[in-house]
C-alpha cells in the first residue's frame, strides 16, 4: 500500500475534539512531535471519515480502539456481535492508504493514561485511519506504536466507552 503524505502541516496547537455516544472527549495533538500522524488525523476529521464509526475494539485496563471504516454500515449491536466473528473484517479498515511510522522519532512518544495512538499492523509503515485511546499507562507499546495526542478532557468519558460506542464526529480547533 502507498505511504500517504498528508498536505496539513501542523502547528501544534490543533486540539481534536471527539463527540462520541458517550460524551465529549478533548485531545491536545502533537503536531510537532508526530506531524504526519497529526496531519493525518486532521484531515480525515475534516473530511468527515470518522462520522459514524463506531469503536470496535476494547481490552480493559488496555485500550478502546476506534477508527475501523469497516464499521460504519453496522449498528452498536452488529459492531458487538461481530465481534464474536473472527473473519467479521473489523479492525482491517483503513482509509486506502498508510503513513510512516514516527514512533522511532517522536522524541514523547510516551503512551500515558489518555494518550492518543495509531493502530497498525504487523508493518511498522502500516498506520492509516485506527487510533486507540490508552486505558493507564501502557509504556510497552512506546517503541512500537505513534502516540499524537494526550487527552485534556473526557477521561471519564474514555472509561466509559466501549465496543460498539459511536463516534459521532471528530473537530479540529486551533487549525492554522
Amino acid at each position: 500500500m502507498a505511504l500517504y503524505t498528508p498536505q496539513y502541516k501542523p502547528t501544534g496547537n490543533e486540539v481534536a475534539v471527539f463527540n462520541t455516544s458517550k460524551g465529549t472527549i478533548r485531545v491536545q495533538l502533537a503536531g510537532n512531535d508526530a506531524p504526519i500522524h497529526v496531519g493525518n488525523f486532521v484531515e480525515l476529521a475534516q473530511k468527515g471519515f470518522y462520522n459514524g464509526l463506531k469503536f470496535h475494539r476494547y481490552v480493559p485496563g488496555f485500550v478502546i480502539q476506534g477508527g475501523c471504516p469497516n464499521t460504519r454500515n453496522l449498528s452498536s449491536e452488529e459492531v458487538v456481535a461481530a465481534l464474536q466473528n473472527p473473519y467479521s473484517g473489523l479492525g482491517t479498515g483503513n482509509p486506502g492508504y498508510s503513513i510512516k511510522e514516527e514512533f522511532s522519532t517522536n522524541p514523547n512518544n510516551s503512551h500515558e493514561d489518555g494518550a492518543l495512538a495509531m493502530a497498525r499492523s504487523m508493518l511498522p509503515d502500516s498506520a492509516g485511519s485506527q487510533f486507540y485511546f490508552c486505558l493507564g499507562p501502557q509504556h510497552g507499546l512506546d517503541r512500537d506504536y505513534t502516540v499524537f495526542g494526550q487527552t485534556i478532557e473526557g477521561m471519564e468519558v474514555i472509561r466509559e466507552l466501549r465496543a460498539g460506542d459511536a463516534i459521532e464526529s471528530i473537530t479540529i480547533e486551533g487549525i492554522a
